[in-house]
């Protein structure tokens, strides 16, 4: 789950690490109250009015302006609120249809008094899976695209491995400040920081916080001025509060309907449905599709349970996409006996009826594999039956061609 940069900010203010004060704005009005207590409250002279969606790059596409007064801060926001911001990471790119900004993050300038006394930094957390072990990421090549830092100057991306049974070491704090050509009170707060930075990414279970840019004052002052933080699902048991933070209208809406199914989801760009039970079997399921030559529409588990409810859920879902010529089924009957499955499906596409256009494939293996094979053949519905892989990837073959 992703979380908006005021959000992931205030989220690491709790573990105490320092950051760029901000105050959200749903329009002009709230933009300019929050410009005047910025003021107030930090003796903020200029402020910036930062567009809040998921998604990095906003300065390229106009979402980030700096405001000098209370005039241009109307301006800018009322520009910012409401447009269709597209950044190199919005769906499409800058050529994509954008995402719309809802609301904007009002901040302090931490630049001034004096920006040429400014250093930016690059620093991330997250898991190194191959190493079966978290990782620290920094550089000090700050405010820019790391992956380009990383293309054409690598020697200046560093890593630092974090031993699980051990813990984030001082001499790693030590080494990551000196790495990063700091010293005195600027060092002494680097290593604060990231301490902090870590305990952030363990507490809240997260899979990824990215700081960029991570900003020395000229009075040697270590803040977050960004903030991308991804939790990981799995673990919002464990943080009600942190699961209350989801932002459904930055999410694909019919993703957030099969979610409240108990259905997951994934839209992608094929030609072939799938509907499959276990995140292994669908993946197995998409290389199947491939290999048959078509090209899978999306990713979805129906889980433990594929009752004629949840099925025909998943079979309105799939079929929204006008670009799904075929659904293939591909059930392991483990948990989930498979002629109760093979019911769901006929009891499902009768509640249908006409709705259901394109060709079904259903392969059923597992626990009464044969009995509901023979439910799907007598039905009398256009559903082809499979038993084996390659049968379902030859059916696939033979519809999509």
């Amino acid at each position: 789950m992703n979380l908006h940069e005021y959000q992931g900010k205030n989220l690491l203010k709790s573990y105490g690490v320092a950051i760029q004060e901000g105050i959200v704005a749903h329009n002009v009005d709230e933009a300019v109250e929050a410009f005047k207590t910025l003021q107030k409250d930090y003796n903020s002279e200029f402020c910036v009015i930062k567009a809040q969606i998921h998604a990095g790059g906003r300065g390229k596409g106009g979402g980030v302006k700096l405001a000098k007064n209370e005039a241009e801060v109307k301006e800018h926001a009322g520009n910012i609120i409401g447009m269709m911001l597209k950044t190199p990471q919005t769906p499409g790119g800058l050529d994509g249809e954008g995402k719309l900004v809802r609301k904007v993050l009002v901040a302090e300038d931490v630049y001034a008094p004096d920006f040429d006394a400014c250093k930016e930094y690059y620093i991330s957390v997250l898991m190194d899976r191959g190493r079966k072990c978290n990782v620290i990421i920094y550089s000090t090549e700050g405010g820019m695209d790391i992956e380009e830092v990383a293309e054409k100057t690598p020697e200046l991306v560093h890593k630092e491995y974090i031993d699980p049974t051990l813990g984030l070491q001082g001499f790693q704090l030590r080494k990551i400040a000196f790495n990063l050509g700091l010293s005195g009170q600027a060092f002494k707060e680097m290593t604060k920081f990231i301490s902090n930075l870590y305990k952030a990414f363990l507490g809240s279970d997260a899979s990824m916080f990215e700081i960029n840019p991570c900003l020395k004052t000229g009075d040697d002052r270590i803040v977050a001025v960004d903030c991308k933080v991804d939790l990981d699902d799995n673990a919002l048991y464990r943080h009600k509060d942190l699961a209350e933070l989801r932002d459904t209208d930055e999410e694909d809406p019919t993703e957030v309907e099969a979610k409240s199914y108990g259905l997951s989801y994934v839209n992608l760009d094929g030609n072939v449905g799938c509907m499959v039970n276990g995140a292994g079997l669908a993946m197995a399921t998409m290389d199947i599709i491939k290999l048959s030559g078509g090209e899978p529409a999306n990713f979805l588990d129906v889980g433990g349970t594929a009752d004629a409810a949840r099925v025909e859920q998943a079979f309105r879902i799939i079929l929204r996409d006008p670009n799904v010529k075929a659904i293939l089924i591909n059930i392991f009957g483990g948990i989930v006996r498979c002629d109760r499955v093979a019911n769901g499906v006929v009891d499902a596409y009768k509640n249908m009826g006409d709705a259901i256009t394109v060709p079904i494939i259903v392969r059923l293996q597992g626990t009464n594999a044969d009995i509901a094979k023979t439910i799907i053949d007598e039905s009398g519905l256009e559903v082809h039956s499979a038993i084996q892989l390659q049968e379902a990837a030859d059916l696939v073959a033979k519809v999509v061609a």
